[in-house]
């Protein structure tokens, strides 16, 4: 089954931390390694921050990220 970014995101926010971490670990497969585990977490953790970051007005535009990385990648 495939998910589109905004059912995600939906799903996400409507979890505990603690839901997402166990359906995070559901989701590996049965011999998945503890540092394959806290991988996966930190992964999480990271896209929560990012959401909450942008729920609080401090994401940056997209327009302006283009911007960003075209002068990256010209310097």
């Amino acid at each position: 089954m495939v998910l589109t970014q905004s059912v995600v995101n939906l799903i996400i926010r409507t979890m505990t931390e603690k839901e997402i971490v166990l359906e995070t670990i559901r989701a590996l497969p049965d011999d998945c390694s503890l540092e394959e585990i806290a991988e996966r977490i930190e992964f999480m953790a990271a896209v929560q921050k990012g959401l909450d970051q942008l729920d609080s007005g401090e994401g940056i535009p997209h327009d302006e990220v283009k911007r960003q990385l075209a002068s990256w990648l010209t310097n």
